[in-house]
């Protein structure tokens, strides 16, 4: 059974990396037009990687407590630390959002979500099976 909750908890991890790439690559889409922004992203095999085997990202600030009893803030909940995006073509604005490179991105990133999605569903579907078929 322990096999079986690291598998699922490892899912869990890469879905939330998923989550969290939407999120950024949806940022750099709508700042398409901002001047001067620089368009993020991160590794996603190394961030997975490193979550899987326990290691966390120290990409965030700490925060300051001034008393003993402030509760210790984390540091962005063990997301990768975001880098810039190599520049594809120069924009007068200072701009490197690339909308064909977003767009791609996005919609790969969709897909492996929903590939996550399934394959955690299907994880719990013969589960339950399994649990159904014990129990009659």
């Amino acid at each position: 059974m322990n096999a079986m909750t690291q598998e699922v908890g490892n899912l869990a991890k890469a879905i939330d990396l998923r989550a969290y790439r939407h999120q950024v690559l949806a940022s750099n889409i709508a700042n398409a037009d901002t001047p001067n922004y620089k368009a993020r992203d991160f590794d996603f095999r190394s961030a997975l990687q490193k979550a899987t085997s326990g290691q966390a990202e120290s990409g965030g600030l700490a925060l300051a407590t001034t008393s003993a009893g402030h509760i210790g803030g984390g540091s962005g909940a063990g997301m990768p630390g975001l880098q810039y995006r190599a520049e594809t073509q120069s924009a007068v604005d200072g701009n490197t959002v690339d909308m064909d490179v977003e767009r791609a991105q996005i919609s790969d990133n969709s897909i492996q979500y929903e590939i996550l999605t399934r394959l955690i569903t299907d994880k719990f579907s013969g589960m339950r099976a399994a649990l159904a078929g014990t129990q009659g």
